[in-house]
């Protein structure tokens, strides 16, 4: 399955729908190319949370926390190298009272058991694919969960892989 989108905005509402059916200790993993939209993207996933400060691209930060229904634990790894320095971030203890959303996820999907990995291609213009790919149980039973025809005011279309 993949969805496709024409805008930012769409984007964003397909994330926030995305971040209504989360709950803690869930884990979102982006990947994609530099201006691929990971930080649109969570920017609406948050939205769906019920954050309502700023979400920007913590690339120099690295990790920022973000209250919402549910705390959302927003980090970016483009500048991380090596798994020693993932050790030092400590992700696997942030993430049980949190939502844990991962950009440049790659970097850590080997560590990851359970959750949603989502691949995001870019298209022409503004236009997106993006690709959920559900691990575990938790990440097969949100993809199910979710109901983008009724949890969306724009329409991703659905595309079939």
């Amino acid at each position: 399955m993949s969805w496709a989108t024409a805008s930012p905005q769409a984007t964003q509402e397909l994330a926030e729908a995305l971040g209504r059916a989360a709950r803690a200790g869930d884990v979102i993993l982006l990947q994609g190319p530099l201006g691929a939209g990971k930080t649109c993207f969570a920017q609406g996933f948050a939205r769906g949370l019920g954050v309502k400060t700023v979400v920007k691209s913590p690339t120099f930060v690295l990790v920022t926390q973000h209250q919402g229904r549910v705390p959302l634990t927003h980090v970016d790894l483009y500048r991380i190298e090596g798994a020693h320095s993932l050790d030092e971030l400590g992700l696997e203890e942030r993430g049980e009272g949190t939502v844990l959303l991962v950009e440049w996820g790659e970097k850590l999907a080997t560590r990851l058991s359970d959750g949603l990995v989502v691949e995001i291609e870019v298209g022409e213009g503004d236009a997106r694919v993006l690709k959920p790919s559900p691990l575990g149980p938790r990440g097969r039973e949100w993809l199910g969960d979710l109901d983008l025809d009724k949890a969306t005011g724009v329409a991703a279309a659905r595309l079939e892989s």
